[in-house]
């Protein structure tokens, strides 16, 4: 939305969960017969970190399948001129080469932590190339890397890597505690991208991409979560310890985005990670999220 309104871009369609169920057909085919939007970006989805998939494995798989098969459907029907849905790194094959270039999809076996996620999104991302072939429809996915930022969940429980790493040590700073737990060894490899890039990549995609072929968005760079978790601490201002949690999942070890294809296409990352947590984390302190 900020940077569809910075664009210039003012006839925008929202709704939000309380107005508009997207796991219910009906719902959202009224919705689209009545607004009749003209492009779309589908970037609602259920989501979590390792903790949350592990927990609803059956909501993220039904609730993400529901979501996009609805809207795509109801895009076809109502001659919507663009879609583009935003899938995840995740899809890829757990063990596939680094950096993942977008072929390796389905080359081998998922990440067994959030299989149903990754599935589900697989879904989507052949929903829009089987309407593509079949329709004439001009549907795109983009497979972003993990992305943070402010408005992000917060929530300790349900949250991605980086916002739970961000509240627990914030929380930790302020009670004076010694150490803090991260679940897992802090050796795999993650790579984030400031919620502002993505957005800016999705408009840049859906003015100058049309293809069946899904696009990687990312930065390229990736660090272990260990490493994470230092400029956490510095730019929190804590000083305890780090507390390791081996009988927790890593997840998978690397999943580094090869972003060759968006490069060619004249896009890259602007916000580096540090300069992104620094904004992320002087928001959170700014809106009162961390009291």
């Amino acid at each position: 939305m900020r940077t569809l309104s910075s664009a210039g871009y003012a006839n925008l369609i929202v709704r939000d969960r309380g107005e508009l169920d997207l796991c219910h057909q009906q719902a959202v085919q009224d919705f689209f017969a009545s607004e009749r939007p003209e492009y779309v970006f589908l970037a609602a989805a259920k989501v979590g970190g390792i903790q949350a998939n592990f927990q609803y494995p059956a909501e993220f798989i039904y609730e993400n399948v529901m979501i996009e098969a609805n809207v795509i459907h109801a895009s076809y029907q109502s001659a919507v001129k663009k879609l583009l849905f935003l899938g995840s790194s995740c899809i890829y094959p757990r063990a596939c080469a680094q950096p993942i270039k977008e072929e390796y999809l389905l080359t081998g076996a998922l990440e067994v932590t959030n299989e149903p996620y990754a599935i589900a999104k697989i879904a989507g991302i052949t929903m829009c190339q089987a309407y593509n072939r079949q329709y004439g429809t001009s549907f795109i996915s983009c497979m972003p890397t993990n992305i943070y930022g402010i408005h992000d969940n917060f929530n300790v429980h349900t949250s991605h890597v980086l916002p739970a790493l961000l509240l627990k040590i914030h929380n930790a700073k302020g009670a004076g505690a010694e150490q803090v737990v991260v679940w897992g060894t802090g050796k795999p490899y993650r790579e984030f991208l400031y919620v502002d890039d993505l957005a800016d990549a999705c408009l840049f995609l859906m003015n100058k991409y049309s293809g069946n072929e899904i696009i990687n968005i990312g930065t390229g760079q990736d660090l272990m979560i260990a490493d994470l978790v230092c400029i956490i601490k510095e730019i929190v201002g804590y000083e305890g310890q780090i507390v390791y949690d081996v009988s927790k999942p890593d997840g998978t070890l690397r999943k580094q985005l090869n972003v060759e294809k968006l490069h060619k296409l004249g896009w890259s990352a602007a916000t580096s990670l540090a300069e992104g947590i620094q904004k992320t984390y002087d928001w959170c302190l700014k809106t009162g999220i961390f009291e």
